[in-house]
């Protein structure tokens, strides 16, 4: 009979998490380390790395880390070998670093914003926001398939966003597009790569409580507008996504790959 244990297991597991020093990223290495997984975070905040590495260390964690921007292919590539060269391969692959896209074209009270107007909004700006939204997804599958091939499979977890599904105007507007086409390509990804035994879904959060939209959420006004989307009356904490993270990292969901799993405190059925 398979425990429950045995259903959740991930001990030993060779564990990369991009952006996770912080936030979401921060909750999949813990619970990945918390349940003996040996973790590897990237993060291009090597203040803020150091700091995430010595608090999971100091309880057992078996955790290191390398300071990348994951929008540098290069780098990507390099940072991959290390943690295959140290582990001896790579099991499971969080891509999850992603940045704010700013205000969206309307303010919460309905105010038209001019910085997120489509005719002034700033180039280089959108081609960040795609660049480490989007693109790097792209760097951090190519480089987890690369690995993962050769020795017969694994996961793929991507932080996507309910702004893949919906239209939302508060919220800027090169973060839409990017999170949709990460929708879009990890179905892609698993039409693909199913057959070299390797699992590819996305977790699509709602408004959570992160660096990536931290300062956003002390506004009162703008706090409250998120809270009022969800049908529990509350912003997620980076706690609720943690057994989620276990669920698709573990061998619990071996026959799921290509989903979209929402967890959003309902906001989705309220959102118009």
């Amino acid at each position: 009979m398979t425990t429950l244990q045995d259903m959740f297991d991930v001990r030993g597991r060779s564990v990369i998490v991009t952006g996770g020093a912080s936030g979401i990223g921060r909750a999949y290495a813990e619970v990945m380390a918390d349940n003996g997984a040996r973790v590897c975070i990237f993060d291009m905040n090597a203040d803020r790395l150091d700091g995430v590495i010595a608090d999971m260390e100091s309880g057992g964690a078996d955790v290191w880390g390398q300071v990348i921007d994951v929008s540098d292919r290069t780098a990507m590539a390099l940072a991959f070998d290390a943690v295959a060269s140290r582990h001896g391969r790579i099991d499971v692959v969080f891509a999850n670093a992603g940045i704010d896209a700013g205000p969206g074209f309307l303010s919460t009270e309905g105010g038209r914003i001019r910085e997120g107007a489509i005719d002034v909004l700033d180039d280089h700006h959108w081609d960040r926001v795609i660049e480490v939204n989007l693109t790097s997804v792209y760097t951090t599958v190519k480089h987890a398939a690369r690995h993962m091939k050769t020795t017969g499979g694994g996961r793929i977890i991507v932080t996507s966003s309910i702004a893949a599904q919906i239209n939302e105007a508060i919220v800027g507007t090169p973060y839409m597009p990017a999170k949709a086409g990460v929708d879009h390509f990890v179905r892609q990804m698993a039409m693909e790569l199913g057959s070299f035994g390797i699992l590819i879904n996305c977790i699509s959060p709602g408004p959570f409580m992160t660096n990536i939209a931290g300062g956003r959420l002390k506004i009162p006004a703008d706090r409250k507008a998120f809270e009022a989307q969800s049908l529990i009356g509350r912003i997620g904490d980076t706690e609720d996504i943690k057994g989620l993270a276990l669920y698709l990292a573990s061998p619990c969901s071996s026959y799921v790959t290509g989903s979209q799993i929402v967890i959003d405190g309902g906001a989705m059925h309220r959102i118009k």
